[in-house]
């Protein structure tokens, strides 16, 4: 069953308390909390797939229409200007109507914080100690990716990547491995310089999920890459999805869900701002909107969108996760936009910064901290209810 896939997700395992508290205690504040969240037919049973399973947005919200269907199969033959006004046309509705807050939403990340201050109450705990949420402390969590899609982004991925490796950065590059050439060099010199390879599809045409029997014809080539290239990490072309099927993927992380976003063809959100279990995997959803959407669709000159919800995450000592492309980065205003964003992050103490393969690791390490771990691994937290 699909709500077999976030079971491991309740509150109380986000939190992860150092302090023994009963889960009656645990159910008594999730069922006075859930009315904050405002989403109709919401209760403590299905919670967890209405929220992280996306299940507020119907029984369909996995599969795509068939007028997209017949796009992806038209598309090839377009012009690239055409394709992004057709892009355009289908995602401005999909905002109209959207439910959920964009850019950012946070009222699930409230609920957790509500629950925990109500079980600080109902128990008599002040303050309840937890699991920090990253190593050392550390506030937010910030992870840097990008999705390669034309061999032309291959191409600058070194420009990019000098540029991070300036201002103290590291990230991730997730290739498409049968619609280009990969550079087999380039992998291992990015590898050699402590970044990170990802694979991004098989073909990037917006067909793996057409059917059940196509993902898995695909899936097998695309396990198959993963080893070549001794990558853990994956992101669905298109962000795509469809998580029942994904669990064949062998990986370790998955980065093809948001938390919100009204402009991918599969519009949606898990309106979580930090990493969670689908499955036998961990799910690294990104949380700023995708370059192309803040340059090329709001036309946007400078990183302030993104800043500013880097800041509302700290908050929330979550995670900032940014998706952008070679392919749009190696554009001057694309580029201007991101060196500026890298250059006001360095400037933010108490974030921790890793390659997503590590932050995977430690959120999975963290779920299974208990009294016979070594504490000089982890640090305690402390939440006051006042």
């Amino acid at each position: 069953m699909m709500s077999l896939l976030w079971q491991t997700n309740r509150p109380q395992d986000v939190w992860h308390c150092i302090s023994k508290i009963s889960d009656e205690i645990w159910s008594q504040a999730i069922v006075k909390t859930l009315p904050s969240l405002g989403i109709s037919g919401l209760d403590s049973e299905n919670m967890l797939e209405m929220i992280l399973g996306e299940g507020q947005f119907g029984a369909d919200r996995y599969h795509l229409s068939f007028t997209k269907q017949v796009y992806y199969h038209v598309k090839p033959f377009f012009p690239q200007p055409l394709a992004w006004l057709l892009r355009r046309w289908y995602s401005n509705p999909q905002r109209r109507n959207f439910s959920l807050g964009w850019p950012a939403e946070s009222r699930y990340m409230q609920f957790l914080q509500d629950t925990m201050r109500l079980v600080s109450l109902l128990s008599g705990i002040n303050p309840v100690e937890y699991v920090n949420f990253w190593p050392k402390g550390q506030h937010s969590c910030l992870v840097l990716t990008h999705d390669v899609e034309t061999a032309e982004g291959q191409k600058f991925i070194p420009v990019v990547a000098d540029l991070e490796e300036k201002l103290g950065f590291r990230s991730s590059f997730n290739l498409i491995p049968e619609r280009y050439s990969i550079d087999r060099g380039l992998v291992a010199d990015l590898k050699n310089r402590g970044f990170e390879i990802g694979i991004h599809g098989l073909k990037h045409d917006g067909k793996l999920y057409l059917s059940q029997k196509t993902f898995h014809d695909r899936c097998v080539r695309i396990n198959e890459y993963l080893q070549l290239h001794d990558a853990v990490g994956f992101r669905s072309p298109l962000t795509h999805r469809q998580p029942e099927w994904m669990q064949s993927l062998a990986i370790e992380y998955d980065s093809s869900f948001f938390d919100t976003d009204p402009f991918e063809p599969m519009p949606g959100g898990t309106m979580s701002l930090l990493p969670f279990f689908i499955g036998q995997f961990v799910e690294l959803p990104y949380t700023l909107m995708q370059d192309y959407t803040l340059v090329s669709f709001l036309h946007e000159t400078t990183p302030h969108i993104w800043l500013e919800k880097a800041h509302l995450i700290e908050q929330y000592q979550g995670m900032v996760l940014l998706n952008s492309h070679p392919d749009y980065l190696q554009h001057p205003p694309g580029m201007a936009v991101y060196t500026q964003f890298l250059t006001e992050m360095k400037q933010i103490n108490k974030i921790y910064h890793d390659l997503p393969r590590v932050v995977a690791r430690w959120w999975r390490y963290r779920a299974q901290i208990d009294e016979n771990t070594d504490p000089g691994t982890y640090s305690i937290g402390q939440f006051f209810k006042d």
